[in-house]
C-alpha cells in the first residue's frame, strides 16, 4: 500500500502522489511557483518579478506521478521566500525590527540579495522599497518553507523506509545569459543542462552518470557541478552511504521558454518529451538498482 498521498495546501504546496507501482524515485519544484500572496508587498508589479520563477518546471516534470514517482510542488513564488535556502540564511541588515528566531547566517547567496527572502530581483533591482519586518519573515518561515520542508521530508522518509533509500531529483530551471546577480560575468551564455551533487556529497556517479548519459544522448550539452552545484534542499536531503542520493537538475529556459515574455516556446513539446523519457529511464534504473546502503 503507498503510504504516500496527495496533498494540497492552497497558495503553499502540491503534492501528487505515485501511481502503483511506485519506485524509489522522488521528484521536487520549488522555484515554479506562481500564486503571489497578497501580503508581498514588492515594489514593483507581478509582472516584473517572474523572472526569478523556475515557470513551468512542475509541468516538463509532470508525468513522474504516472510513472510511479512522488511531485511536490511550490506554489508561491522563489522571491517570496525560498525553499532552497536555510530559513536562516538571510542578512540580518536587511531586516526591520526585532527577530526572535534562530540566530540569522547569511551565506553567499544572501550577500547576492538572493537569501531565504529575496531582496533583490534580477537583474539585480530592489524588490522592496525598505527592509523586510521581522514579523513577515517569520511568517512566511511558518507558513511556507516549513511546511514545504515537512512535506518534502516525509516523501522523502516514506520512501527510505519502503525502499530502503531514494534517488531524489530537485528540479531548477536556469536563465540563458548571466545576470549581475549570477557568480559568472554578466552576459555569459549557460550551457543546456547542469547536474549538482555539491561536488559528489549529495549523489553517488551512478544516478549522476544515468541521468547524463540520457541527456547528452539527446544531443544536449550538460555540465556537473559546474555553474549551479545545488544548495540548501540537496545538502538536506543528500546521503549517499545511507542510500539517499539527492541530485540537482538545472535546465537553460531557452530549451522550452520564451523568457521575455515568461511563455511557452517552439521547443517546449520536445522537451518536455525529453524530461519524460528521463523519468522512465531513472524508473527503471532505481528498480534495477535498490538504492539502499552499500
Amino acid at each position: 500500500m503507498n503510504p504516500i498521498r496527495d496533498q494540497h495546501i492552497p497558495g503553499v504546496l502540491r503534492l501528487h502522489a505515485p501511481v502503483e507501482p511506485a519506485v524509489p524515485l522522488v521528484f521536487d519544484s520549488p522555484h515554479s511557483g506562481t500564486d503571489y500572496p497578497a501580503d508581498f508587498g514588492a515594489m514593483a508589479p507581478v509582472a516584473e518579478l517572474r523572472a526569478a520563477e523556475d515557470t513551468f518546471d512542475d509541468d516538463l516534470y509532470g508525468a513522474a506521478p504516472g510513472l510511479g514517482a512522488p511531485l511536490l510542488c511550490a506554489l508561491f513564488p522563489r522571491l517570496y521566500i525560498d525553499p532552497n535556502r536555510a530559513e536562516t540564511d538571510m542578512d540580518p541588515a536587511e531586516i526591520e525590527g526585532a527577530w526572535d528566531g534562530p540566530p540569522l547566517s547569511p551565506g553567499a547567496k544572501s550577500r547576492l540579495g538572493q537569501g531565504v527572502v529575496w531582496t533583490r530581483r534580477p537583474p539585480g533591482l530592489p524588490v522592496y522599497d525598505g527592509k523586510l519586518p521581522a514579523a513577515a519573515l517569520r511568517a512566511r518561515i511558518e507558513g511556507y518553507h516549513r511546511p514545504y520542508h515537512r512535506a518534502l521530508a516525509r516523501v522523502l522518509d516514506a520512501t527510505a523506509a519502503r525502499f530502503g533509500g531514494y534517488y531524489h531529483v530537485n528540479c531548477h530551471s536556469m536563465p540563458s545569459l548571466a545576470s549581475n546577480m549570477s557568480a559568472e560575468p554578466p552576459g555569459t551564455k549557460r550551457p543546456d543542462i547542469v547536474l549538482g551533487t555539491l561536488d559528489g556529497l549529495t549523489a553517488g556517479p551512478e544516478l549522476v552518470d544515468a541521468v547524463r548519459a540520457h541527456l547528452s544522448g539527446r544531443g544536449l550539452d550538460v555540465r556537473v557541478n559546474e555553474w549551479f552545484k545545488g544548495l540548501h534542499i540537496i545538502r538536506a536531503a543528500g546521503d549517499p552511504a545511507r542510500g539517499r542520493h539527492s541530485l540537482q537538475i538545472e535546465v537553460n529556459r531557452r530549451l522550452y521558454m520564451d523568457e521575455e515574455r515568461i511563455g511557452k516556446g517552439p521547443g517546449y513539446a520536445t522537451i518536455r518529451s525529453v524530461f519524460t523519457d528521463l523519468i522512465e529511464n531513472l524508473r527503471r534504473f532505481a528498480a534495477a538498482r535498490p538504492p539502499g546502503p552499500k
